[in-house]
């Protein structure tokens, strides 16, 4: 079977402008070919790397006029190029049809109106796979990427991100440090390309001092954070590597997420440690970290937060429910502790469920703590005692109690 007579179902589905405004229609198709690639790959590599190639070249202009503002369509595609760059890089084909799967590519990048898969020209290093490929497509570029950064900051040349990882992956890492130096501007895009290249020949304290001299204005500092880490960890430097960079490097979409991910990378390091220098850096915030604290198991910790500053309610509440019975005196102060921020004004969109599931917790923590129910109500009161409305909204609800 001819790799171009294969009926993609996706295909169809993905023609040019075949999408209107709405985001959600499209995020699911993108999730079905993914899947119908996928699942092509078990038997047929080749035959998946050809669709995901197709896939790439048909998907920015099929999402011309589809509503991205949210970030959902952008992270769904970028999604996409995680999982099939590696097909295609890994497809077992001779050079030449590499070399055609790449100008396809290429193409794409050249032709798409909304910069879908300009992350595309990212991953180049990988696709070239073999040096020969990838000098040939350092050199295709090198001299107009010279001449758009001669003329300086307005000029732009798409094909930069590709000359970079090519000259990467061909090995040509001093060239590559002496070109990036030739840039009009202090890009982390273009900058992390040099980073590599010294980590390459062997210069990790040039690296580092090469990557945070890309701070600035609107520098991406997560990214140059991660950077630098990683090579005080390959270093075997973890304990400056925590100090200096631990923090900014690892940072979640929530504060348990930041500190899973930075006890995950620091085992050698107790989580209380951990959790308390993430705590003294966010002053005024250690009820945020809460969860955090609940999730190592140190519960006398978490209850400390939970009272010094405001916490979610009905995280509160969640983990008092969830720790009635394996932990009856924390779960019980943290449904309190639920009530009293409900009566301050805490909490988004604060319901009388939310005031009557903290209380239920709270009453049923405490039967298995073995405190007396008329005195657990008198401390719900106390916590719940003030003059704002908020404490009146919560007043009303307890009344039956």
């Amino acid at each position: 079977m001819k790799l171009a007579a294969y009926k993609w179902q996706f295909a169809q589905r993905f023609r040019r402008n075949a999408f209107g405004w709405r985001s959600d229609a499209p995020i699911q198709r993108i999730k079905e070919a993914l899947a119908e690639i996928r699942l092509m790959a078990r038997s047929d590599p080749v035959l998946a790397a050809e669709g995901a190639v197709k896939f790439l070249e048909k998907v920015s202009p099929a999402l011309e006029h589809v509503d991205s503002s949210s970030g959902a369509l952008g992270t769904a595609v970028n999604r996409a190029i995680e999982v099939l760059v590696p097909l295609i890089a890994g497809a077992p084909v001779d050079a030449t049809t590499r070399q055609r799967w790449l100008e396809r590519l290429w193409e794409a990048i050249q032709d798409q109106g909304v910069p879908y898969i300009e992350a595309l020209a990212d991953e180049w290093d990988k696709l070239c796979v073999t040096k020969e490929i990838a000098n040939t497509w350092a050199d295709r570029f090198l001299s107009l990427v010279e001449r758009v950064w001669a003329e300086g900051p307005g000029g732009y040349f798409a094909g930069t991100p590709i000359c970079l990882a090519s000259l990467h992956a061909a090995g040509r890492y001093a060239q590559l440090v002496a070109l990036i130096d030739q840039a009009p501007y202090r890009l982390w895009h273009y900058r992390c390309w040099g980073v590599k290249a010294l980590v390459a020949m062997g210069k990790k304290a040039e690296a580092l001092a090469y990557a945070e001299a890309t701070r600035g204005l609107n520098s991406p500092d997560g990214q140059i954070a991660r950077a630098c880490e990683a090579i005080l960890l390959s270093s075997g430097l973890a304990d400056e590597a925590y100090r200096r960079h631990a923090r900014e490097a690892n940072q979640g979409a929530t504060y348990l997420a930041t500190f899973r991910a930075i006890a995950k990378k620091y085992p050698h390091i107790t989580q209380e440690t951990i959790l308390r220098d993430l705590i003294a850096a966010s002053p005024g915030e250690s009820g945020k970290w809460f969860a955090a604290a609940k999730d190592a198991g140190l519960f006398d910790l978490a209850i400390e937060l939970a009272n010094a500053s405001p916490t979610d309610p009905r995280t509160l509440t969640r983990a008092a429910r969830d720790f009635g019975q394996k932990q009856p005196e924390f779960a019980m102060a943290a449904g309190l502790a639920a009530l009293r921020w409900i009566s301050r004004g805490h909490g988004y969109e604060i319901t009388e469920m939310d005031v009557l599931d903290a209380s239920r917790v709270t009453l049923q923590a405490a039967v298995h703590a073995g405190v007396d129910a008329e005195s657990v109500r008198e401390m719900i009161r106390s916590q719940t005692s003030g003059l704002s409305p908020q404490s009146d909204f919560v007043k009303r609800f307890l009344q039956a109690v």
